[in-house]
């Protein structure tokens, strides 16, 4: 394989500049192997950690009963968590869920070793003690050794779904995603069952507004509210900040309610929430076309990093290569935009996780269709994307990994001696994929 280094801006540091750093540094930007793991049916991955012990676990759902996956024997989608080695070797394999579909979302490594899953599942039974509704918040602790410690399901009669769980500084945790207001008829908003108008917020809300839960360390609700408007506002990510309060990073449609400045269609949205749940401030990012805020980072300085995609090319996006970019925002702790730029070429290119490394530059995983611009090898319909980028938001190394049909990179860490891991899920069986079990398989490759 071969690594690929461009500079946006002029003071940034030369090819060779960049590749002597590498060298010093240890990283080569070669691709150590690539793997994939499940079975017969629909496999993928979601998120990967890195174990205090420096293995990786893999979260991500599985609808098969066969190949790595020896504890299931039913065909609708369960949790999948594994342990790998560092050089890919299965150390376990466990799943876990109810008898309806139950779907991975995220996961993020506690305090105690062990790890929070965040999710949604569709019925009560197995693993899932409760379901209200079409949909839930499914939100799972583990222990380090991949046991279930405890979960609990939150919801109404709609679709509500986890799409990030994160441990607070007290010990306790918050989640974020979407709450089907209409279908839950007003509830699930601070103080009581009708909470919008108890604390004279507009009775306005309806479809998927941003919901947020704040849990204790035993996973005891403690409040819970929600934000947006008419239409469809669906939150992706959530960040504790220096002052004990939350950013909550998204994606809204809506125009109205607390929504004050939409720019077109769907926009990158960020809401301040209180340690107490209560609205502080919102702000909109974009164009005039679509925005997709899908991950989110904290970064130098007191500020953060959002990322997804973009379909515009005015207003706060300054440029736009193709069908869809890949576009990056830094914020203030204000949310104030300090700094933006997009990343693609003519075709398809998204956005959908980010970390921050130990030298503090960043971890950006997703996908692109393009072979041109920024990314100008693609094996097939899409190709799994991971690039690491400076303060200054350039291109400091970019990869695609994919065979001739579709291929994606959904999350990655740092890893030892300077080696970052990403994972995702591949449906090609040719080109960088050595072996497709099923329709679709989790996809692990690692770069050194």
């Amino acid at each position: 394989m071969i690594a690929f280094f461009s500079c946006k801006d002029d003071d940034s540091p030369t090819v060779e500049e960049e590749e002597t750093e590498t060298e010093t540094t240890g990283f080569q930007g070669e691709i150590d192997y690539i793997k994939t793991y499940g079975g017969s049916n629909l496999d993928k991955a979601v998120s990967i950690v890195l174990a205090n012990d420096g293995n990786y676990v893999i979260l991500g759902s599985t609808k098969s009963t066969d190949g790595d996956i020896t504890d299931k024997t039913t065909s609708d989608e369960d949790y999948w968590l594994l342990k790998v080695k560092p050089d890919g070797e299965i150390i376990w394999s466990k799943t876990y869920g109810g008898p309806e579909d139950d779907t991975a979302s995220n996961l993020e490594k506690t305090s105690d070793g062990g790890y929070i899953a965040s999710g949604y599942s569709r019925g009560a039974g197995g693993d899932v003690s409760s379901n209200a509704g079409f949909h839930d918040f499914w939100v799972v602790k583990f222990s380090a050794s991949g046991d279930l410690q405890w979960q609990k399901s939150f919801g109404f009669p709609g679709s509500d779904k986890a799409y990030k769980a994160k441990q607070t500084r007290d010990g306790g945790y918050i989640v974020a995603g979407v709450l089907d207001v209409s279908a839950s008829n007003g509830e699930g908003g601070l103080g009581s069952k009708k909470p919008k108008e108890a604390a004279g917020r507009s009775p306005q809300h309806a479809g998927g507004d941003y919901w947020v839960i704040k849990l204790s360390a035993t996973g005891e609700m403690q409040w819970r509210n929600y934000f947006g408007g008419t239409f469809t506002d669906t939150a992706y990510d959530v960040l504790q900040t220096s002052d004990g309060a939350y950013l909550i990073f998204g994606t809204s449609d809506s125009s109205d309610v607390d929504i004050s400045e939409n720019i077109g269609t769907y926009d990158y949205w960020v809401v301040k929430v209180s340690a107490n749940g209560e609205l502080v401030w919102e702000k909109n990012y974009g164009g005039k076309q679509i925005e997709n805020l899908y991950t989110a980072s904290t970064a130098s300085n007191g500020n953060f990093l959002i990322f997804g995609d973009t379909r515009s090319n005015d207003i706060n996006v300054t440029s736009n290569f193709g069908k869809a970019d890949i576009w990056g925002v830094k914020i203030d702790s204000e949310g104030e935009l300090l700094s933006q730029q997009s990343y693609g070429g003519l075709e398809f290119e998204s956005a959908r996780g980010i970390s921050q490394l130990s030298n503090g530059n960043h971890i950006v995983t997703g996908n692109t269709r393009s072979i041109d611009g920024d990314f100008d090898q693609n094996k097939g319909d899409n190709d799994a994307l991971v690039m690491i980028i400076d303060d200054k938001q350039s291109i400091e190394f970019q990869l695609t990994v994919g065979g001739s049909t579709f291929d994606f990179a959904q999350d990655a860490i740092e890893a030892e001696n300077k080696t970052y891991v990403i994972a995702g899920s591949t449906q090609s069986d040719d080109k960088d994929i050595p072996l497709n079990r099923g329709v679709e398989d989790l996809l692990l490759f690692k770069i050194k």
